[in-house]
C-alpha cells in the first residue's frame, strides 16, 4: 500500500511515498504549482494534508486527488492528556506520532527544531502528556537584533559550532544562542530522564542537523520525523475506515 504524505508550511512542501512504515520517495517543494505538477505523476492510494498555509475546502479544490486533512478533530493512535487539546498543533501530535513509529514500547521525548523549539513527550503506553515550548535559533538571533540598538542580525548554518567563547560580537551571539540551546536540550533530556527510565530521544525539524553532535545511543536525528507522524496517523484512519 503506497501512501502519499504532504505537510504544507509557511515556506515549504514537504512530501514522501511510503510503502508501509518504509519511506521510498521523499521531495519538498517552494511552490504549490511544482507540487501539484509532481503529484499527478505519482502511483499511490491514500494520502494525508497538513497545512499551515490552507484549509480543507480550499485543497479540495487545488489537488486532483482524494485526502485526509490532519485537523484536531482526526483520530489519532495515541491516547490525547494535553488539558487544552483544541489548541494543540497538529504539528506537535504528528511529530510525536512519528517519533513511535520509530521507535516502540519506550518512554519517548521527540524535540523539533523548528520556528519554535517544542518539546513532546509519549509515555510507554502511548498517553501524550504535552512538553514545552520556547523560542527557536532564529527566533533568538531575530529578538536580539530587533530588541536591541546596535546588536546585527546573525544566522547559524549545518556544520557550524561556535565556541564556547565568542571573541567577538557576532561569535558571542552564535555562542549564546548555539549553546543556549544545546544546554537547554540536554537539560531537558536529563530532567526526563530522571523521571521515566528508559527514555528515548528524538531530534527532528529544520535545525536538526545543527545539533547532530547530541546523536548517541539513546538520541537519534531524524529531520523529517514529522512526515513519519503523518504516515502513521494516515495508516490509523485507513484501517478505521476498514473496520
Amino acid at each position: 500500500m503506497r501512501q502519499f504524505v504532504i505537510d504544507i508550511g509557511n515556506t515549504r512542501i514537504k512530501t514522501a511515498v511510503f510503502e508501509a512504515e518504509k519511506l521510498v520517495l521523499e521531495e519538498n517543494f517552494e511552490t504549490f504549482e511544482s507540487f501539484s505538477d509532481y503529484s499527478k505523476n505519482l502511483n499511490f492510494q491514500y494520502a494525508i494534508i497538513s497545512s499551515v498555509t490552507y484549509n480543507q475546502e480550499q485543497l479540495k479544490e487545488m489537488v486532483d486527488f482524494s485526502f485526509i486533512f490532519l485537523s484536531k478533530d482526526t483520530p489519532v493512535p495515541i491516547e490525547n492528556l494535553y488539558a487544552t487539546p483544541e489548541t494543540l498543533g497538529v504539528d506537535r501530535k504528528a511529530a510525536a506520532i512519528g517519533g513511535r513509529s520509530i521507535i516502540e514500547n519506550a518512554p519517548l521525548l521527540a524535540i523539533d527544531l523548528g520556528s519554535c523549539i517544542t518539546y513532546e513527550f509519549l509515555d510507554a503506553k502511548d498517553r501524550y502528556y504535552g512538553g514545552a515550548i520556547s523560542p527557536g535559533l532564529r527566533m533568538r538571533f531575530r529578538a536580539m537584533h530587533r530588541q536591541t540598538a546596535r546588536l546585527p542580525l546573525v544566522d547559524l548554518t549545518a556544520g557550524e559550532r561556535p565556541d564556547l567563547i565568542g571573541n567577538s560580537t557576532v561569535n558571542g551571539m552564535k555562542s549564546g544562542v548555539y549553546h543556549g540551546i544545546l544546554h537547554e536540550m540536554q537539560g531537558f533530556i536529563q530532567a526526563y530522564q530522571a523521571k521515566y527510565p528508559g527514555l528515548r530521544v528524538i531530534i527532528c525539524g529544520g535545525d536538526s542537523k545543527i545539533f547532530e553532535s547530541l546523536t548517541k545511543d539513546h538520541i537519534f536525528v531524524i529531520p523529517n520525523l514529522v512526515l513519519y507522524g503523518l504516515n502513521r496517523i494516515l495508516t490509523y484512519n485507513v484501517n478505521l475506515q476498514k473496520v
